[in-house]
């Protein structure tokens, strides 16, 4: 069970961990965006908004959407908080910020007041089979089939 305030923290140092990962990227670049975002986040958490809504960072090959529990599923839930993989490769990074109804004014503001921050719709997660070709070379099956 955490405040606002200690949720934000953590989510900041998730962030943070995770860009740290590239040569090209700076820990304390997110670390600086995060704090941008402090304010809003906390509202966000606090009203429950990334219940629904999660953060987003795009970094590289992390497509990581962060979402918050409360109430009695948060003490059944375990945690994972360790760097998530695929940023080291990264040379660019944007936090995605939820922008509910009663918060689009402020979840904006925040967003224009930092480069690596943004209100708007993330971008689509990168699937596997597009990025690694086809599932199936053909050729190679063939030649199997006809060598027996």
């Amino acid at each position: 069970m955490r405040s606002a305030s200690g949720t934000w923290a953590v989510i900041s140092d998730l962030v943070a961990d995770t860009v740290a990962q590239s040569s090209a990227l700076s820990r304390d670049e997110a670390v600086q965006a995060m704090s941008a975002a402090e304010s809003v986040g906390r509202m966000l958490i606090a009203a429950g908004h990334l219940q629904r809504h999660p953060i987003t960072l795009v970094a590289g090959k992390v497509h990581c959407e962060i979402t918050t529990v409360s109430g009695t599923a948060a003490l059944a839930l375990e945690e994972n908080l360790s760097p998530v993989p695929g940023a080291a490769g990264a040379d660019d990074f944007t936090i995605h910020l939820p922008s509910p109804a009663p918060l689009q004014e402020q979840v904006k503001a925040v967003a224009d007041g930092h480069a690596r921050l943004s209100d708007a719709v993330p971008p689509a997660p990168e699937t596997k089979a597009a990025s690694s070709g086809p599932l199936i070379d053909r050729e190679a099956l063939r030649r199997a089939v006809t060598e027996r």
